[in-house]
């Protein structure tokens, strides 16, 4: 049986946090002292001193196929430890539900690189859990119905139970590990993620004049990444696309700029690239480089874009092109709404 046990977590819509709350009561249950933190409420994500007998969970989404940044450089950062605590580490995904069948997500390197890096900081990983709770990416396709949320809800509570019970009492489970080639597979999605997507993606969000100016999205916004910005909401390159801000809007404010994005990726590889190419005269034969020099140009194109989109918008004309070329703003693209379980 395991001492007292720390979770830390992450959490955008609730998938990572009620995973947590479910380890959380299966710990103390058994008369295990528990305590949950929330990653993002830590001050400079900074951790005090770790008991030498203190066995740790890592909780979070998954982002990109890995952790979300925020969540990875915790861990990067997290102390070492000369006492071999114990640990184990837990990721969301994208899970649905296709008629009677549950489809799980990937992992990526979420739990495989994060576990690389806590073996090196002196930690014995004893467990490893990929939880397929509901995609909550609503940026990409639309939220799950309710009846879909509750099943798999209920499948994996369980499953989060069976895995609390192995390493609660002291055994182990890598269950992950079998899947360890369709997530390698991934591995260079994953890693273009890290680098230039998630900003790409933060450039994506815009708030109509369905924005009543509560601040609610500002609030709950669980890494700070949106301001206001001349009256209006800017997301700021922080930004985790966890999704929070446009799952909870009251008023389906905050949409996904679909033909923003679609417009400059038209017009960036069919002109701006082709003018980079023929004023400079730069031949680039390596396909990686030549990607990689493309992946920064659009960043920066799509950046300043934005700034413009932003001034832009404060024209009902041009606000109302930006929202009803975006798909988040029909009703069939529903929201994502979590089972807030304890």
């Amino acid at each position: 049986m395991l001492g007292r046990v720390s979770i830390f977590y992450f959490s955008g819509t609730g998938n990572a946090r009620n995973v947590s709350r479910w380890m959380k009561k299966s710990a103390e249950s058994r008369g295990i002292s528990t305590e949950l933190i929330d990653i993002s409420q830590l001050e400079k994500r900074r951790v005090g001193e770790i008991g030498s007998e203190e066995t740790l969970g890592f909780i979070s989404p998954t982002h990109g196929f890995n952790y979300p940044p925020v969540v990875l450089h915790f861990i990067l950062r997290f102390p070492r430890t000369k006492s071999k605590n114990k640990v184990f580490l837990m990721n969301t995904r994208a899970g649905t539900k296709l008629g009677r069948l549950f489809v799980p997500g990937l992992s990526g390197i979420a739990l495989l690189l994060s576990s690389l890096i806590l073996l090196l900081k002196g930690y014995k990983v004893i467990g490893l859990a990929a939880i397929d709770l509901p995609s909550n990416w609503i940026s990409l396709h639309p939220g799950l119905n309710d009846s879909s949320v509750k099943a798999i809800y209920k499948k994996r509570k369980e499953d989060t139970n069976r895995f609390a019970e192995k390493i609660l009492s002291g055994r182990r489970s890598y269950k992950p590990l079998f899947e360890m080639v369709f997530d390698l597979l991934v591995l260079p999605i994953a890693v273009a993620y890290y680098l230039a997507g998630r900003f790409v993606l933060t450039k994506t969000f815009v708030a109509s004049s369905r924005c009543t100016g509560c601040g609610l999205c500002v609030k709950k916004c669980p890494v700070n990444a949106i301001k206001i910005v001349d009256g209006r909401c800017f997301w700021t390159l922080s930004c985790e696309s966890c999704m929070c801000c446009m799952n909870i809007c009251p008023e389906r404010a905050i949409e996904t700029a679909h033909g923003f994005i679609a417009v400059c990726a038209v017009v960036f590889y069919l002109w701006i690239l082709k003018l980079f190419y023929g004023f400079t005269g730069i031949v680039i034969s390596n396909v990686l480089l030549r990607m990689a020099v493309g992946t920064i140009l659009f960043f920066v194109f799509v950046s300043i874009s934005y700034l413009i989109i932003h001034l832009l918008m404060r024209f009902p004309f041009f606000e109302k092109i930006i929202a009803y070329t975006s798909l988040t703003r029909y009703k069939f693209w529903r929201r994502y709404r979590p089972l807030d379980e304890e």
